[in-house]
């Protein structure tokens, strides 16, 4: 589940709860006891999300204590927020992104010490958790935050960039000269997956709405196609990958243009008739649901050294005005990624 730059004809709520009006509290010092996090007791709309006091938890073996400095939102929070999905029933914290700075280390962990800068994905989807001041998670799943970027940037990363390191890299082969489709190339994902394609050096077509395709083609893009006006499948082009971050039946449509042997790696569910569309065209069709992963974040970071990858960070709510993020982000309308910021 991703960010997409799927249309939309609503208009975002203006309505926030009255308790998330005030500014956010001071943060709880690193040995306090208790801290601070968006956290919910029923599922619903983004006024459900309340700014709640709770224990502050300690590392187990094999984890680390972060202090959360930012948090990356990803759409996958607005569902599980409002819908019983992968989580147990509220009450819970949601968010998967972090950046922050380590506080404590369990028992058996090796490598990072209370100091170090980190970033990371908590383990999708029962690892959530990281809207609050602190957090803990499997030391493997982070990695030393790149030191020429900031935590909000940073936070903007895991979730997104190692789903389309995951979809582009370790599940299609994308390789030098093939060419590749990114749907909702101007979302959270599709942002990155269009930089990490041109890294390998593949020919890459973004679709997203027409105000977004400078955007696009400042990121590298090739060629891109409005999805407002045109039809991605009206074209004699033939693709060696589609990246499909809408699913349904755009899952099913994008079979069409891909060459026999291709891949189509979807973020959501297709249409019920897209794996038989799939084998008669003789492509591999595939859902991926991203997983935390130490190797995948190790090789983001050297990207982001090496000035090759940077996530597009559209805007920054505090912690406090979480709710308002979710509003902004239900839009549709995001270009890149929105972050939570706590410190």
């Amino acid at each position: 589940m991703t960010s997409t730059d799927t249309p939309s004809t609503d208009t975002p709520s203006t309505d926030t709860p009255e308790h998330l009006d005030s500014p956010a509290p001071a943060a709880a010092p690193d040995r306090a006891p208790v801290m601070l996090a968006l956290r919910q007791t029923a599922l619903g709309g983004p006024e459900v999300l309340r700014l709640t006091e709770l224990p502050r938890p300690a590392p187990g073996p094999g984890e680390i204590l972060v202090a959360v400095h930012a948090a990356g939102l990803n759409p996958t929070d607005f569902k599980h927020r409002a819908l019983s999905i992968f989580l147990p029933p509220p009450p819970l914290t949601l968010g998967w992104d972090v950046s922050g700075t380590v506080v404590e280390t369990g028992f058996g962990v090796t490598l990072f010490q209370p100091g170090d800068e980190v970033f990371g994905m908590l383990p999708y989807p029962y690892g959530a958790g990281s809207h609050a001041e602190y957090v803990t998670g499997p030391a493997r799943a982070f990695a030393a935050k790149p030191a020429g970027i900031d935590h909000v940037q940073a936070a903007a990363l895991p979730l997104a960039a190692l789903t389309a390191w995951q979809a582009l890299v370790d599940t299609a082969d994308l390789r030098a000269g093939q060419r590749v489709l990114i749907h909702a190339a101007a979302g959270g994902v599709g942002h990155l997956a269009v930089q990490l394609a041109k890294e390998r050096g593949a020919h890459v077509t973004g679709t997203a709405s027409a105000p977004k395709h400078d955007f696009l083609r400042e990121l590298g893009a090739d060629a891109c196609v409005d999805h407002r006006s045109e039809d991605f499948t009206d074209t004699e082009e033939r693709y060696d990958v589609v990246l499909d971050a809408l699913g349904g039946e755009t899952a099913t449509r994008s079979v069409s243009v891909l060459r026999p042997g291709g891949v189509l790696v979807s973020l959501l569910p297709g249409a019920r008739d897209t794996r038989a569309a799939a084998e008669k065209a003789r492509v591999r069709a595939v859902t991926l649901l991203v997983e935390h992963d130490r190797a995948g974040m190790r090789a983001i970071a050297e990207l982001v050294d090496r000035g090759r990858l940077r996530a597009h960070v559209s805007g920054t709510f505090p912690l406090a005005e979480g709710a308002r993020a979710h509003v902004q982000g239900e839009t549709g309308r995001t270009t890149g990624k929105l972050v939570i910021t706590v410190r």
